[in-house]
C-alpha cells in the first residue's frame, strides 16, 4: 500500500529527495506521539498526493561549477 502512495505523491513531486524532505517535515509537524509513525507517513504521503503538501516554491537548480575550475594548478 505504501509503494501506491510514493507512487502517486511521486507523480506530484518529481524529484525523489525533495518528496523525501517534503514528507518528513510534514511527518514531524504532524505526528501525535499515542498514534503509529507509519500512519502519520501514509497520511502525509496521501496528503502530498493531493497535493495538499507540495512545496509553493521549488528551490533554484544551481549549475556546477565549470570542471576547468576544479583542477589544481602546480605551484610555479
Amino acid at each position: 500500500m505504501r509503494s501506491e502512495l510514493v507512487y502517486v505523491a511521486g507523480l506530484k513531486i518529481e524529484n525523489r529527495f525533495l518528496l523525501a524532505t517534503t514528507t518528513m517535515q510534514a511527518t514531524r509537524k504532524l505526528h501525535i506521539s499515542s498514534t503509529r509513525t507509519e500512519d502519520t507517513v501514509n497520511r502525509v504521503l496521501a496528503e502530498v498526493a493531493k497535493g495538499t503538501r507540495v512545496h509553493r516554491d521549488l528551490p533554484e537548480v544551481i549549475p556546477p561549477p565549470a570542471i576547468d575550475e576544479l583542477l589544481i594548478t602546480p605551484a610555479a
